[in-house]
């Protein structure tokens, strides 16, 4: 009896495990997660994944980057060189390899995308380029827009050469003053070595290109830059390195530009700023504009980051935060403070006003 009910149970499992599954029960119990496009979303398989959502990364490259072009991200933990924790909140993670990423874009000639790539240290994606004449690899901030096969160039050594041939000009023509104050002109009526500035860009004379190309990526000097364009990628310093508009969905507006001296830019925060006509800037927006509404669900997701939990100072004692000791949910009838004192929520905390700055950013 009990031979006969076990061999019945077995080939009812047998039979089961034979009987070949319909294609939307395989499609149903395979697909856990969901990519629009826009955001990836989880089936709430686990309490954490069921508010997690993530920008859309499925057009980005599956592999890893190109190891000449990173460099190993050693973790301090938030100590400093004497051990001490000087920024809390750090530590663990995984492992991550810092992208070099070109902020310069001094190699002149066209150079084309290979491929958009993940950057872990960076909330924006990143473009890797072959240089079409040389072969050299290298990163730059994506904006949008920018897909592989596109063409991209850089116009900074164009900018610094016409620079270096105004200021020599000028020099000549100083000295020849000097000698004599009743110099002729040139047969055209121009003074040797000087530019013409349109609203599409800087026309140079000595051989260069008649403009510079308007396309999402192109970097040049802002005075190449038309008035009214969306750049990002911009420098603060002549033919420096980029160091605003750097991060996803960042962007500026040019709002007043000249040959020489100071331009104008509009950022995202309402603040209008002088930069230096020869700094860099790069056309478009950065790319990863979701990134700002992305949720990642759980704790350790934080973690996974390298962030480690933050304890509430109204759970400290006294002699540990401004807003410690007391019964019960006190903060002894003190405005909100960081713990080593300073307002936290609307205290200024800027001593020097920066004098670039033309109109500061609204206050709430």
């Amino acid at each position: 009896m009990f031979r006969l009910a076990l061999q019945r149970v077995s080939t009812a499992v047998s039979h089961r495990l034979s009987k070949p599954k319909l294609a939307s029960q395989q499609v149903r119990t395979m697909a856990n997660t969901t990519d629009d496009g826009q955001f990836k979303t989880w089936k709430p398989l686990a309490p954490t994944l069921r508010q997690r959502r993530m920008a859309s990364r499925k057009h980005l490259h599956k592999g890893g980057p190109i190891r000449e072009l990173t460099v190993a991200k050693r973790r301090t933990g938030g100590r400093n060189n004497t051990g001490r924790i000087t920024c809390r909140h750090r530590g663990g993670g995984a492992k991550r390899r810092i992208r070099l990423v070109d902020f310069r874009r001094k190699e002149p000639g066209p150079q084309q995308v290979i491929r958009l790539e993940y950057d872990p240290g960076r909330t924006a994606h990143i473009a890797l380029i072959k240089h079409m004449e040389t072969g050299k690899l290298s990163y730059i901030l994506a904006p949008i827009g920018l897909k592989p096969g596109a063409v991209v160039q850089s116009f900074m050594s164009e900018g610094q050469k016409a620079l270096e041939n105004t200021e020599s000009s000028a020099q000549t023509t100083a000295e020849k003053d000097n000698e004599n104050a009743d110099s002729p002109e040139t047969p055209d009526g121009e003074v040797p070595g000087a530019q013409e500035y349109t609203s599409e860009g800087l026309k140079l004379k000595a051989g260069a290109p008649q403009k510079a190309t308007l396309e999402v990526g192109n970097c040049m000097p802002l005075k190449m830059v038309p008035i009214g364009s969306i750049i990002h990628n911009i420098g603060l310093h002549p033919f420096g390195r980029a160091q605003i508009a750097r991060s996803a969905g960042a962007s500026a507006q040019l709002l007043y530009t000249a040959p020489t001296g100071l331009a104008q830019i509009k950022l995202m925060s309402g603040e209008i700023r002088r930069v230096p006509v020869d700094a860099c800037a790069t056309l478009g927006r950065v790319s990863n504009p979701n990134h700002k509404h992305e949720k990642l669900g759980g704790a350790g997701a934080r973690r996974r980051r390298g962030w480690r939990p933050t304890v509430r100072g109204t759970a400290m004692n006294t002699h540990d935060h401004p807003h410690g000791g007391g019964r019960g949910k006190s903060k002894g009838n003190k405005h909100p403070r960081s713990p080593w004192g300073k307002l936290a929520k609307g205290g200024k905390t800027r001593r020097k006003p920066n004098t670039l700055v033309v109109r500061e950013r609204p206050r709430r």
